[in-house]
């Protein structure tokens, strides 16, 4: 658990931190975008009010509520279900990763009203209409870990 806890905690840290510095410290919300190394890396502001992509979004507060619910839900889910077996240190990583994550998507919808994506990623034939953030990042990684993980020891157990 104390795996889960700290990788969890780092993410939310430096999830916060990033958005903390691209808002506030950069004006990205006032400024839009700002080149880094385009097209490869860019800052571009979006307030996401849904999910990945802009999915189920809605203007009206009952979306954002119900967004923050069901990312809590799904985060205690995680922390209760890694809590109660053992799990290789990957597992518990990827489920660290997965509820910083959306902890710190869960902060920015209580502070903001949305999420505050700002990473943009492009290739020079093709610009990229999508912003993301360490979160995203951190709850896709997180994600995938827990699929490609979970079940790994236990197989090598039964032989």
């Amino acid at each position: 658990m104390r795996t889960a806890a700290w990788t969890a905690a780092l993410v939310l840290m430096l999830d916060q931190a990033s958005k903390y510095i691209v808002v506030h410290g950069m004006g990205l919300d006032r400024v839009g975008a700002i080149d880094l190394l385009p097209p490869w890396l860019n800052l571009r502001m979006a307030w996401n009010r849904g999910i990945n992509f802009g999915l189920f979004s809605g203007e009206d507060e009952i979306t954002r509520w119900v967004l923050v619910v069901v990312a809590l839900a799904i985060a205690l889910w995680v922390w209760l279900w890694v809590g109660r077996g053992r799990h290789l240190a990957r597992v518990t990583v990827s489920a660290g990763l997965l509820i910083g994550g959306a902890l710190g998507n869960v902060i920015d919808r209580l502070a903001y009203g949305a999420v505050a994506d700002f990473l943009n990623m492009s290739l020079p034939i093709w610009q990229n209409p999508y912003s993301f953030n360490i979160a995203d990042i951190a709850i896709f990684l997180g994600a995938a870990g827990l699929v490609l993980f979970t079940g790994e020891g236990e197989a090598k157990r039964r032989r």
